[in-house]
């Protein structure tokens, strides 16, 4: 795998995750926790994030053995998943895929939501944990995941420090600056999920080439 792809590997998970996009979530959930409860929260978060990654990267060809399912059916739905998370991003929305209204109910109960709903499934949600078998069922060579371990690490690395400076973020940017990067990483997600489409479609229909 060359690191042209391990560089489209770290910002698929950049479009298809968006950080920045859930700042506003990530500073309603922590509102009533102190500075120091927030920045743990974002540690825990992003560590949950990067663990739930590795483990669906190592896993994930296992989970399709188990049953029964072709890579190219996987695109498939993968990439159909992602183009529907994707649309609700154009709209400058999270959508419901990610995170529904009961679900947000029972996060305002929650104590902790460093893990649930932060983690999973807002973060490391279908979108991402889909891309994620994709690449390491296709790119399983121990090299490759070694390479894509390391942009997952990174990507948590990167997506702590965004949360660390939230407020600051969510000052500069302000509620219209956020939803303009979620749509604008959600158009870039609608092309890597009509990209995935596409690829199981030839895988399934070869005669399409």
């Amino acid at each position: 795998m060359e690191l042209t792809l391990y560089l489209q590997f770290f910002l698929g998970l950049v479009a298809i995750v968006n950080p920045i996009g859930i700042l506003p979530v990530f500073v309603t959930l922590t509102s009533h926790l102190s500075e120091a409860e927030r920045r743990r929260t974002a540690i825990h978060a992003n560590i949950a994030v990067v663990v739930i990654l590795m483990v669906t990267m190592l896993a994930g060809q296992l989970i399709l053995d188990m049953f029964s399912i072709s890579l190219s059916a996987f695109r498939v739905a993968g990439g159909t998943l992602i183009t529907f998370i994707a649309m609700s991003m154009l709209q400058g929305k999270l959508g419901e895929v990610k995170h529904n209204k009961a679900e947000d109910r029972e996060s305002a109960a929650r104590e902790s939501v460093a893990v649930v709903p932060l983690a999973l499934p807002l973060m490391a949600g279908p979108g991402a944990i889909s891309s994620v078998i994709v690449y390491a069922s296709e790119y399983s060579a121990p090299a490759n995941l070694l390479g894509m371990s390391v942009a997952i690490g990174l990507f948590g690395l990167m997506s702590w420090a965004i949360f660390r400076l939230a407020s600051v973020i969510f000052k500069l940017l302000g509620q219209t600056g956020i939803n303009v990067i979620t749509r604008i990483m959600g158009l870039l997600m609608l092309s890597i999920g009509i990209e995935v489409v596409a690829a199981g479609l030839k895988g399934l229909f070869p005669s399409l080439l």
